[in-house]
């Protein structure tokens, strides 16, 4: 007899049960295999292993936004960083669409497009680069660390999922903690910063949720790049505006800073975050960004010399538990 179902290849496995006593327990069925499945099995686990690496290495990149974003403010002006960042990370990923011959998107695709766009190619770059202004990188890291909630909960609104009791009071526990925290460093109150911050939480979640809906469909590069590039008709003349309008000092951090909004976070990361994410799926790569907020508490202090507030690491940590949270219920 051949045993298989729908998931197994018919020439894997083969039992013979017509002998009395026929035992073929994991080891056996494991001898059994055909040279063609012992070759998937080990390219399956190496297409983990290089997934898991990219999914780590666009941690890593999301993690030094702020901090390059706080070193290319030494040069730039809000307004010019945003929109430079924006052309030059547009003009990198449509190099690679032209390379690659990459097909227009259908038109139907396009309004979500513009959706990625707005949230996440101009939005949240343009919100968290004013609050950076006034605010420090460790703060903002501590509440920009609720995006993966608010990018949940926007993800149930438009897919009409249910998500369970516990997912909803971990999420309103995050927000919780990071309005305590927001509030206890800021005397009181909401600082301007602090409004930007939140703002850049709404329009992100959103970019993401339509990106993700985008990415079932297509490449999610393909997403990014042709979001990036929807948006050259506005950034390249806002980029020509804001630089005469905004006094320009050129220095090393800032240059590099640019440098690395661009390429590093905007393409780069998410070219590799994407692909990680299609390697070892969502779940696990969400785990592996629960990291994200302390590594930039991390690069906060080595690059940027900042003292941390007690206060920071404490809620970072806690936000971090109400994610895991989340992403169990949500499993």
């Amino acid at each position: 007899m051949r045993a298989q179902d729908s998931a197994t290849d018919p020439s894997t496995i083969a039992v013979d049960d017509s002998s009395p006593g026929h035992d073929a327990g994991p080891a056996a069925v494991r001898a059994r295999r055909t040279p063609r499945r012992r070759a998937a099995d080990a390219a399956s686990a190496q297409g983990g292993r290089s997934g898991t690496l990219l999914a780590v290495l666009g941690v890593v990149a999301f993690s030094l936004t702020f901090p390059s974003t706080a070193w290319g403010l030494e040069s730039f002006g809000p307004w010019s960083l945003v929109a430079v960042r924006s052309v030059l990370a547009a003009a990198v990923a449509g190099c690679f669409l032209l390379a690659l011959r990459v097909p227009l998107p259908d038109r139907r695709h396009w309004a979500s497009l513009v959706v990625v766009a707005s949230g996440v190619v101009v939005g949240y770059p343009l919100l968290t680069t004013l609050a950076l202004q006034t605010s420090t990188t460790s703060h903002a890291a501590v509440v920009v660390g609720l995006l993966p909630l608010t990018t949940a909960v926007f993800a149930a609104v438009r897919t009409g999922r249910r998500p369970s009791r516990t997912f909803w009071a971990a999420a309103l526990a995050g927000a919780a903690v990071v309005i305590a925290f927001t509030l206890g460093q800021s005397g009181g109150g909401l600082a301007t910063g602090d409004l930007y911050l939140f703002g850049a939480l709404l329009v992100c979640a959103a970019g993401y949720t339509e990106g993700g809906r985008l990415a079932r469909l297509m490449p999610g590069w393909h997403v990014v790049g042709w979001a990036l590039v929807l948006c050259l008709p506005l950034t390249v003349p806002g980029a020509a505006v804001a630089l005469m309008a905004e006094p320009v000092r050129l220095t090393a951090h800032g240059v590099a800073g640019l440098v690395w909004v661009a390429v590093g976070s905007t393409f780069f990361g998410l070219y590799v975050w994407y692909r990680g994410m299609a390697a070892i799926g969502i779940a696990r790569a969400s785990q592996l960004q629960l990291a994200q907020p302390l590594l930039t508490l991390v690069w906060s202090v080595l690059l940027l010399s900042e003292r941390l507030s007690p206060a920071a690491p404490l809620a970072a940590v806690a936000v971090l538990v109400c994610i895991a949270v989340t992403q169990r219920t949500n499993a």
